[in-house]
Order: structure tokens, then C-alpha cells, then sequence
């Protein structure tokens, strides 16, 4: 077998298994040998199904040996971020009555099984899928693999710090603040924020096990060490096949550079590794210009602000968010004084996450208005380059939420509900976003791209993102790990 193969990208760690390099026992057996010597310095996968999962693999070595045709993802072990329910292993996003009930597959988990692959794990996040820090009182903190005092991010913490230590091929995440791009960004792997509805939600948590309706913002999408992995997930849990879509040809693109707003603060070493990228691909032959802000930004936060609070407040603990619905008019009184300038404010959240039906339709009426604005933007460009975060990963930090703040290199001082901001024309406009490492900080911490694309567009997005990764940028192994 080959040495290396947990090194490997999941479409090469396939052809070994095509190939018959390796089995999908063997290689199951070797990712949990990884998890093993990984887990006490990161704690990212928090649950096992070991049995059960070496019964898979074994039951897709059999087929293979016979020549059966099998799923484009056979004998691939992998896991699963613990937002998502999976079958004797349910989603328990961090709380404990969750943890203990019967489920089946969640619909994209259920797409990843019948394509043959092994789920044998799941990954940590914050309680509720709620924070930018994958951390809970059931399993504890997941620490960075790039620095162990650093957070992995959240809330698919858990995923993108297993994928960089090379402990799983693939995961499947989730997205509605930033929850696959930002951890992708502070861990230097791939991902890829779908456009809304592309994936099914059926089976994520929250809202509440076993609920029908798709909240509004959140997706389900996939994350990997390479692009072309990303896209192969995807076309799998999307229920579309298996992708056979070529790179992007660079020098056929027009690409709009946004890297500030005066609302969207940013350190300058995450500017300049940007924009560094964006003038090698320009180099390479595409057509890149910088813009300033798509749409409005102060419009767009305030949308997106209510958007946003209508599902997540739906999340919060019955007796939390009646205690914030009592707030209301003192929010208001406060908003109305000015005493509350940014949504970020206690006042800010209050109204977000208590929104009245009408005051959700006036933030609609905004994303479409904002959407239709947009349409004129991506007829003079296939996609922009952003950033995805205000900085790279910085420190755990589990004090009140609302008190915390983060600290760029210029000596700037943010609130820590900053970080919504760049992710938020992507999520409040139900855009595609695929995630591309752009590089390193001068203190060696990774940061990520966002490469975002028109309505629909997730094809070109990817497409862009393998021609990045395949000429200019690619996934790196941490330091000791």
C-alpha cells in the first residue's frame, strides 16, 4: 500500500482503493490509527461507530473482489460534522438531550453512504452550531492544528481540524455565519458554501431533531484538502452525480478583487496574502480589477442581521429567548437613543434574534432588492475574491459572548460578531462561496479566500477554486502534524 495515502487527497485515496493498492478495511484502519495519535492534542472527532463501520468497509471489499459496480465514493472512510444526524450516532450540536434518541441518516449523510462511503466518526462544534469556536460541555475544545491554542473555528471546528491532520479524506459540513468558510480559512483547507437550496437540510441540528422546514440562510456543503474533492462531495450530496467538470481557464476570467469597506474591518496581513494570489492569477492571464463593495454594506449587515436572527433565535432555549422577547422595547429605546450603534450591540441581538414577521419581510425585501443589484455586478465579472474573516485564527476564547473582541495586527480592537461581516453578501444573498487557502500570515497561520460567485453558479465557483489550487495554492500540512 502506499505510504502515504492518509496524505492523500480523497480522489487519490479512491484510485488506491479502485486499484486494490489498499482495502477499504485497511485504509479505514489507518485514518483511525491518525485519530488515535491526533485526538488528545486536538480533540476534533468526538464520536465513533467503529463496528458498524468496519462491517462497511468490509462489505465494499467483498463487492469489489466480486466486480460489482460501486458508488464513485466506495470504501472511502470519512466523517461527519456533529450538526448533522447519522444513523446510531445523532446529531447532538452540543447539547445532551439531543444526544440520546433514535435517527436515521440526514439526507446529504444518506447521498454520502449509497455512494460507498465509510462514516465511522463525528466531529466537534459549539453548542447549537452557535460561535466561531468549536467547543461544548459534553466534548469539550477543539484546538487548532496550526497552533494548539488557537481555535479551529466553528462551527465546523471539529471537520476542518481532522482534515488538516489528515484524519478524515472528506466532511460534510454546515453554513449560515460562516460555519464551513471560516473554519476552512483558520485550518487551511478547501470548502464550499452551496448556493441556498442546493443541498438538502433534512437532518441538521438545529432546528430541533426532526423538524420539516429548511431554516432560511443555512446550507450544507463540503469539505476537503483538495477542490476537485470538494466538487466530487458535492455532486454526491446534491444527489447530482459524480462532477466531471474541468478547471476554469484562467485567462478566460474577469475577476472583481474586494478586499475593503469602511464597516468590514480586516488585518492587512490577511489583505496582503489576497491580494498577493489574486495578482499571480492575474499574471496567469485572467482579467482582475479591484471594486469597492458589491452593495451597500450597511444595508446589507442590517438585513442580514434580522435574516439571521429569525432562525437562529428560534434555536436558543425556550426560557433564553422569551427573556430576550421581554427585552424588546427596551432594545428599542436604547437603538433609538443611539446608545446601540452596531448590530453587534446587545440591542443589535436583542431585535435580531426577536424579529417581528414584518420586520423579517422589510429584510427580504432588502436581500432582493440587494440580489437584483448584484445581478449587474456579475455581468461584468465571473466572480469576486474576498476575504472570509477579519483575521486568521486567533486565540480560545470562552469568555461571555458578548464581551468578547478580537484584536488585529494594526493594534485595532473589533467586536467578535465582526466576524459575520465578510461572510454575509454570500449567505444573505444565497450565493455560492467556494474556499481556496490563499496563503500564510508572517507568523505561519493560513489564510482563506472566498471566491464568490452569481446565483446558481456553484459549477464556476469550484471551477475557479481547482484552477487555484492546481497552479497557485494547495492545501499544507501543519507544522507537527
Amino acid at each position: 500500500m502506499p505510504r502515504d495515502i492518509l496524505d492523500q487527497d480523497a480522489t487519490d485515496q479512491l484510485l488506491s482503493l479502485i486499484s486494490n493498492q489498499i482495502s477499504a478495511v485497511e485504509l479505514l484502519k489507518l485514518s483511525l490509527g491518525r485519530h488515535e495519535k491526533t485526538h488528545k492534542k486536538l480533540n476534533a472527532v468526538i464520536a465513533a461507530d467503529l463496528e458498524r463501520a468496519l462491517g462497511a468497509a468490509q462489505v465494499v471489499d467483498d463487492r469489489r473482489q466480486r466486480g460489482e459496480l460501486l458508488g464513485p465514493l466506495a470504501g472511502l472512510p470519512m466523517t461527519i460534522k456533529d450538526g448533522l444526524d447519522v444513523e446510531h450516532m445523532p446529531a447532538s450540536s452540543g447539547v445532551e438531550a439531543f444526544r440520546h434518541r433514535w435517527c436515521e441518516d440526514a439526507d446529504a449523510v444518506a447521498h454520502a453512504r449509497r455512494a460507498g462511503a465509510v462514516i465511522w466518526g463525528k466531529t466537534n462544534v459549539p453548542v447549537m452550531l452557535s460561535d466561531w469556536q468549536s467547543y461544548n460541555p459534553i466534548f469539550g475544545t477543539t484546538n487548532n492544528p496550526w497552533d494548539l491554542k488557537r481555535t479551529s473555528g466553528g462551527s465546523s471546528g471539529g471537520a476542518a481540524a481532522a482534515l488538516a491532520a489528515r484524519v478524515t479524506p472528506l466532511e460534510i459540513g454546515s453554513d449560515i455565519g460562516g460555519s464551513l468558510r471560516v473554519p476552512a480559512s483558520f485550518c487551511g483547507v478547501f470548502s464550499h458554501k452551496p448556493t441556498y437550496g442546493l443541498v438538502s437540510q433534512r437532518g441538521h441540528v438545529p432546528p430541533a431533531p426532526g423538524a420539516f422546514a429548511e431554516p432560511d440562510l443555512n446550507v450544507v456543503g463540503p469539505m476537503a484538502r483538495s477542490a476537485r474533492d470538494v466538487r466530487l462531495l458535492l455532486s454526491v450530496i446534491a444527489g447530482a452525480g459524480q462532477a466531471k467538470a474541468p478547471p476554469a481557464d484562467l485567462t478566460k476570467l474577469k475577476i472583481g478583487l474586494w478586499l475593503d469597506d469602511p464597516l468590514l474591518p480586516v488585518d492587512a496581513e490577511c489583505v496582503e496574502v489576497i491580494d498577493r494570489l489574486a495578482r499571480e492569477v492575474q499574471a496567469a492571464g485572467a482579467v482582475v480589477e479591484q471594486i469597492k463593495s458589491p452593495v451597500p454594506i450597511d444595508q446589507l449587515m442590517a438585513a442580514y442581521m434580522v435574516l439571521l436572527g429569525g432562525p437562529t433565535g428560534a434555536g436558543l432555549p425556550p426560557k433564553q429567548l422569551r427573556a430576550m422577547q421581554r427585552m424588546r422595547p427596551l432594545a428599542k429605546f436604547a437603538r433609538a437613543l443611539g446608545a446601540a450603534a452596531g448590530e453587534s450591540s446587545w440591542a443589535g441581538l436583542v431585535l435580531a434574534y426577536t424579529p417581528t414577521h414584518a420586520e423579517w419581510l422589510a429584510a427580504h425585501e432588502v436581500r432582493e432588492r440587494l440580489s437584483r443589484q448584484l445581478d449587474e455586478v456579475f455581468s461584468k465579472y465571473d466572480v469576486i475574491f474576498a476575504p472570509a474573516t477579519p483575521r486568521a485564527a486567533f486565540p480560545h476564547d470562552h469568555g461571555a459572548f458578548q464581551s468578547r473582541r478580537l484584536k488585529l495586527e494594526d493594534g485595532r480592537v473589533i467586536p467578535y460578531a465582526a466576524i459575520l461581516g465578510w461572510i454575509s453578501l454570500a449567505t444573505a444573498c444565497r450565493l455560492p462561496a467556494s474556499m481556496v487557502p490563499a496563503g500564510l500570515t508572517p507568523s505561519g497561520l493560513p489564510v482563506g479566500m472566498q471566491i464568490i460567485g452569481p446565483y446558481g453558479a456553484d459549477t464556476k465557483t469550484l471551477a475557479v477554486a481547482q484552477a487555484i489550487d492546481e497552479n497557485f495554492r494547495g492545501f499544507l500540512v501543519p507544522p507537527g502534524f
